[in-house]
């Protein structure tokens, strides 16, 4: 009988371990898309898809508040931002927005603004609603009055600086003209492609034997992203403004009022834009959106809704990701029907078999798809998937499809029940499907056992070992790795710091300098690079090694816990010896951040003797140096804070939304990590258990005080 996964189970029916393990799981697939979607330009599951797995992070932890972990998606958008152009830090970070998928949604998301404000049930709530445009988030500067800097939203706090591409595209303003325009705005918009420009480009791509791009919004950012803008300038790009970040001052008190000073400042707005004043309104905009969607001649995949008073936004503030002002009403995905010829199995860096979809190219929704992620065996079993079959497909705005099922009354004969193969298709080790130890049931991914000499993983695990957020070698890229790999140059990481010297004892002819694509310029300045990476920081070294479950937020919470490699390592193998039941193992688990996931892999890690022997090799060539804490921001930052009892000047959300703007954590219930309760009129159990534990205890004023707003 087929276990259950609870990849599977609903939110309300995981157990407190299931939920962690699961969380664990989404922080890395989401993560993985993020760069996939944002740095790439490249997703490889549809836009319904993603929703779909932030909406199951978002139902898990709103079940289990006190799971929510560090590198959880629900705290990031987007992806850091490319190298290859210059960093600009955004002022005011550039969120996402939530999203809602039914009309109830819509509904459920007013009434939330008028308990948070605290509004009568009837109170009207206006809102401006517009389409949501497919295409690339900008980012653009003025000061006194002139275009200055243009910036891609990247990860939210930092992206590119595409200024000179930016300053090609004619429908941004190089001068704002007319009255009460600011010293200094930033302005924020969409750039996109219009159907009729995407198809002459890419007729112009294939006469001259260049890339025929997928989409328009792979389009956009692909031109967006030359390094020559002239080459940008060439691309009919155009922009629509949707908002603003940082601003010395704003022309009006409203939504719509801001928009309307835009238009005059010269700034291009959808003219399609509406102020509704009732939830009826909202949604029979939302349906001729809908209606007209096909003959706008640009791509939109919803429509956005925003609290047209600029005071009650404030009011609202974010909530992890997101504004509570804003959300996202998305359009149904598209759907067609094609073949499925085969299913391949690649292996990953972390030793996942995953399965691969090869479909019979079908054009769904204008874009022409020929391959889908087939995510685990118990996918195909549950949807009963065979090679032969014709197969639903759907599409939201991506290259690569979600397949829904199976038409069964065109189901070959003899097409049998695909079967995952149970040795790695790269090694030949066997590949299993790992036992969660707590709730006795299988892992929903078969990963493969061959760890280190698997060609698949270990090329995968130096890739990752040099990756930007890691080592961060320049010239000692993924193309380089699979070279080197596959000549025996470097097999693991220490391999990297003496593959100078070793070249050197090579007789000439097998040098570096002798291959192809190399030259003696070349091959010194790759050197150099290396030497240059001998000293590295305790996060950046923690996640290079590449363990599962570290992300960059775990690595850096790790680090911050421990300040030294050696502390790190002595704490890891004090758990591996004694266990899930020692104190070392507690001492791992009770840091803010960090969970019995992350430790049970430190302990798979650390308690791997070839692991062990590869560490020390690597730690004779290179230096790790001690953590430093940055300077507090506030006096709540990296605090942990639990509100309790009535509030007099504050909502509880309000209350919870300002710690978290200040940098604390707020949580549910009081700890022993707990470090401030601030306790209201008719606080209970919770301000009880903190005198009991000997927490602070703040009144509301003293807490106001605390954080400077008296």
């Amino acid at each position: 009988m087929k276990a259950t996964s609870a990849s599977k189970k609903h939110a309300d029916e995981l157990t407190e371990a299931e939920a962690k393990a699961e969380l664990a799981r989404l922080a890395r697939e989401i993560a993985h898309h993020d760069a996939l979607y944002y740095r790439q330009d490249a997703p490889e599951i549809p836009d319904a898809e993603y929703d779909a797995l932030r909406e199951r992070n978002a139902s898990i932890e709103r079940r289990f508040p006190a799971l929510v972990r560090a590198d959880s998606p629900s705290r990031r958008v987007g992806a850091p931002p490319v190298e290859t152009f210059g960093k600009v830090r955004h002022a005011v970070p550039m969120l996402s927005l939530g999203n809602a998928f039914a009309e109830e949604d819509v509904a459920d998301f007013i009434a939330r603004v008028r308990r948070f404000l605290g509004l009568g049930e009837h109170a009207g709530v206006d809102v401006t609603a517009e389409p949501k445009i497919d295409g690339l988030s900008i980012s653009l500067t003025y000061e006194n009055r002139r275009f200055v800097q243009a910036a891609t939203r990247g990860d939210g706090t930092e992206g590119e600086n595409v200024t000179a591409n930016v300053a090609t595209i004619r429908q941004v303003p190089q001068i704002l003209k007319g009255k009460g325009v600011p010293d200094t705005i930033e302005v924020r918009g969409e750039i996109y492609l219009a159907h009729a420009d995407f198809e002459k480009l890419n007729a112009e791509q294939a006469a001259a034997g260049a890339k025929v791009f997928a989409n328009p919004r792979n389009a956009a950012a692909g031109s967006l992203r030359q390094l020559d803008p002239s080459i940008t300038a060439r691309r009919p790009l155009r922009f629509f403004a949707y908002g603003w970040g940082a601003a010395s001052a704003l022309p009006a008190d409203t939504q719509s009022g801001v928009y309307e000073a835009f238009r005059h400042w010269g700034l291009p707005l959808n003219p399609l834009m509406r102020l509704c004043r009732s939830t009826e309104e909202i949604l029979a905009f939302y349906r001729e959106m809908g209606t007209k969607r096909a003959s706008l001649g640009y791509d939109i995949d919803g429509v956005v809704y925003k609290v047209n008073r600029l005071d009650w936004q404030e009011r609202l503030g974010f909530v992890s990701r997101a504004p509570r002002w804003a959300i996202a009403h998305k359009f149904p995905a598209e759907e067609a029907t094609t073949r499925l010829l085969d299913i391949d199995i690649q292996v990953g860096r972390t030793g996942a078999l995953t399965p691969a979809a090869k479909l019979e190219p079908v054009t769904v929704g204008g874009v022409v798809v020929s391959s889908a992620t087939l995510h685990n065996e118990d996918e195909i079993a549950r949807k009963d998937i065979r090679i032969g079959d014709t197969v639903i497909v759907r599409r939201a705005g991506d290259v690569i499809p979600q397949i829904m099922g199976v038409v069964a009354s065109k189901r070959p004969k003899g097409a049998r029940p695909f079967r995952m193969p149970h040795v790695c298709p790269a090694c030949g080790s066997q590949a299993i499907r790992e036992i969660d130890e707590k709730t006795g049931r299988e892992d929903v991914v078969r990963r493969c056992t061959g760890g280190l000499i698997c060609p698949a993983q270990a090329k995968e695990r130096l890739k990752h070992f040099v990756s930007r957020l890691a080592f961060d070698i320049e010239g000692l890229g993924e193309k380089q790795i699979e070279l080197f790999y596959d000549e025996d140059r470097i097999r693991q990481p220490a391999d990297i710091f003496t593959l100078a010297e070793r070249d050197a004892r090579l007789p000439a002819s097998d040098r570096l300098v002798e291959k192809k694509g190399f030259g003696s310029k070349s091959v010194e300045k790759l050197f150099k690079a290396i030497d240059e990476r001998r000293r590295i920081g305790l996060d950046r070294f923690i996640y290079a090694l590449g363990i599962r479950h570290i992300g960059e937020t775990t690595a850096r919470d790790l680090a911050k816990a421990f300040g030294t490699f050696a502390t790190f390592r002595a704490a890891a193998l004090a758990a591996v010896k004694g266990g899930r039941d020692s104190d070392a193992y507690r001492e791992i688990d009770n840091i803010e951040g960090i969970g019995e996931t992350v430790v049970d892999s430190l302990i798979a890690f650390f308690g791997e003797p070839h692991n062990l022997k590869a560490l020390e090799g690597l730690l004779e060539q290179v230096t790790v140096e001690r953590f430093v804490r940055a300077a507090a921001v506030s006096p709540v930052t990296d605090k942990t804070v639990v509100f309790t009892g009535t509030l007099e000047r504050l909502t509880r959300s309000e209350a919870k939304a300002q710690a978290e703007r200040l940098g604390a954590k707020v949580a549910g219930s009081v700890s022993g990590k707990t470090d401030y309760v601030v306790a209201g009129s008719d606080a209970g159990s919770k301000l009880a258990k903190a005198r009991e534990l000997g927490i602070a205890v703040l009144s509301e004023d003293e807490w106001l005080k605390l954080i400077g707003e008296r």
